[in-house]
């Protein structure tokens, strides 16, 4: 039985959860894009002569500005790089300590220097982009405040 779920675990974890993941995400883009056809729908039938670009414009998502987008790059890298530091804190802690297992430690070293790695990209990412991308996002703002 042991031999079972060390078998399933990983397939489970490794297969099943990710398509579960993107297929509830398609199904999440495929019921709002529904919900925003039915809209229109509605209002056409109501009132034809409705400007129907202005409508689509209001209930379309809204796209997120390149400096959002930039900053949400610097908060995962923050959060990320944090827990990778404070994973392998706790693994220097509790080596030095002494009383865990040597692969248990190893693991969670291994863990927590990728979620260091991860964070530092997002984080060296933001950084690059911010430097590329100024003159994009004052050409943004200055087109968002004239339509304000």
């Amino acid at each position: 039985m042991e031999d079972l779920v060390a078998i399933l675990v990983p397939i489970a974890c490794g297969c099943v959860l990710p398509i579960f993941a993107i297929w509830m995400g398609v199904r999440k883009e495929i019921n709002e894009t529904n919900t925003r056809t039915q809209i229109v729908l509605t209002a056409i039938e109501k009132n034809p002569e409705m400007d129907l670009e202005e409508l689509m414009n209001k209930i379309s998502p809204k796209k997120k500005l390149l400096k959002e987008k930039l900053l949400s790059k610097l908060l995962w890298g923050c959060i990320i790089a944090f827990l990778g530091i404070a994973l392998v804190g706790f693994c220097a802690w509790g080596g030095f300590i002494g009383g865990m297992n040597s692969n248990d430690l190893k693991t969670l070293s291994l863990i927590g220097a990728v979620l260091l790695g991860i964070g530092v990209a997002f984080l060296v990412n933001y950084y690059v982009g911010k430097k590329m991308l100024t003159k994009e996002m004052e050409a943004e703002q200055a087109k968002l405040l004239e339509k304000a």
